[in-house]
């Protein structure tokens, strides 16, 4: 039980009967509450409703949407991809008419993948189409309903990374070890295409480093960029460096000097290639058992291997000639002829008279006439006389000078600083690369 005694400046005393703990706590909280309003009363309340923040959770309203995700498969074309995945025939003309302009589905491939989001109705909300990495395109339903396409920009990773090592067996297995793709190796190896043969003049203990763009999309890596920096110590040639240098639009690489690596011609028609016969002026033909001179080298390799012209030039004879089964003859001024001989077949549009340029693929490794096995017997003379191709010295394509050089010089300092730094394992070189219609990259 309480009762009031009395109260001065607003204080209340209260006795309290213990046998009525309980109730009696339960009556004071409820006083308690009573004084404090009476002592601050509306303004309290207001302050307290004016802090507080009221929370209205809404629900946004999504449409009853389904999505149909597909793939093109070898053979298939658009209309038997989307039959096989049950999309009506009014959709595939939606699709194709959407895009029409935008993009060529005469031109799709395998493993191309699509998804359409289809509405309660049936009715096309968006498509979207991708053939690559770098090309995913979309149509999307306007707010007047109609559809319109686009290509989309895509966010890349591009992260800058060294590799180094040292050759045991070849060039390709040191490369290898990296689980890195064989493009890379093949990019690597064309950069020196004038200055060492890696058929034949790798030895154990040179050493090779690079300094290399890989682009990731969410972190899957998708490609190649650019191959920065380039060295590798031979104990055959001697050391070899490429900087790559970009001047008004046109990439090449050079060495410290300003020389461009590429020369007139490059060293092998084939690279990564085995050199089974060299060129000698006593040679015991493997089918004829005779020995006579074999003034050209032969370069093993798999049946229907590309093959380069080594230099730019004409075609003066491309056919069947004797022993050489299908055989190439290309003219490069200066008194200058190469010859590709044995080979399965010719790549397209080469004929007499037509113009080549230095790596352009002419044909491929075969086995036609007097041969062994799928090879290619390369020659070159000079002026009527056959010389050993792998020992001609030819003059640098171009030599920078004045302003393109002050600016080699710059790119060369960066370069070199960057490649060094990447020695130290705590360092990672990432930027972040939109591609888009007006910022576009390449890859290897």
């Amino acid at each position: 039980m309480f009762r009031f005694l009395g109260y001065t400046k607003r204080q209340l005393v209260v006795f309290l009967n213990t046998s009525h703990f309980l109730t009696v706590g339960v009556s004071f909280a409820l006083i308690t509450a009573f004084f404090l309003y009476a002592v601050d009363g509306e303004s309290t309340l207001l302050r307290s409703m004016t802090n507080s923040t009221v929370t209205v959770e809404t629900e946004e309203f999504l449409p009853n949407v389904r999505e149909i995700v597909g793939e093109i498969q070898p053979g298939d074309s658009l209309t038997s991809s989307f039959r096989s995945n049950g999309v009506d025939e009014d959709i595939r003309q939606s699709v194709i008419s959407a895009f029409d302009g935008v993009m060529d589905f005469r031109e799709m491939k395998p493993n191309d993948r699509y998804t359409l989001t289809l509405d309660n109705d049936g009715t096309l909300v968006k498509c979207l189409y991708e053939s690559g990495p770098l090309d995913v395109h979309a149509i999307e339903r306007t707010p007047q309903g109609s559809l319109a396409a686009k290509k989309l920009d895509v966010s890349l990773d591009c992260r800058t990374v060294k590799l180094q090592g040292k050759i045991e067996s070849s060039l390709f297995a040191a490369l290898a070890a990296f689980k890195e793709d064989a493009k890379l190796v093949y990019t690597f190896a064309d950069i020196f295409a004038s200055k060492i043969d890696f058929n034949t003049e790798t030895r154990f203990g040179d050493t090779f480093e690079l300094v290399v763009e890989k682009y990731y999309k969410s972190n899957e890596f998708v490609g190649y960029g650019k191959i920065l920096v380039a060295r590798y110590n031979s104990k055959e040639v001697g050391p070899l460096e490429g900087y790559y240098f970009d001047q008004d639009g046109k990439s090449a690489y050079f060495d410290h000097r300003g020389y461009e690596l590429g020369e007139s011609f490059i060293r092998s028609p084939v690279p990564m290639a085995r050199v089974s016969s060299g060129f000698t002026y006593n040679r015991r033909h493997p089918v004829l058992d005779i020995v006579r001179p074999h003034l050209g080298v032969d370069l093993a390799a798999p049946m229907g291997t590309p093959i380069m012209a080594t230099s730019d030039g004409r075609v003066k004879f491309a056919g069947w000639k004797g022993g050489y089964g299908k055989q190439i003859i290309l003219e490069h001024g200066g008194g200058n002829q190469t010859y590709y001989g044995h080979l399965s077949g010719f790549a397209k549009n080469i004929t007499a008279g037509a113009k080549v340029h230095q790596k352009q693929i002419i044909g491929y490794v075969g086995s036609t006439g007097i041969s062994t096995g799928p090879h290619l017997d390369y020659r070159m003379a000079q002026n009527g006389v056959f010389t050993n191709p792998f020992n001609v010295k030819f003059r640098p394509r171009s030599q920078l000078t004045g302003t393109q050089l002050v600016l080699f010089r710059q790119d060369l300092q960066s370069l070199t600083q960057l490649a060094k730094s990447l020695d130290d394992p705590k360092i990672v070189v990432v930027k972040n690369v939109v591609v888009t219609s007006k910022n576009p990259i390449s890859m290897l």
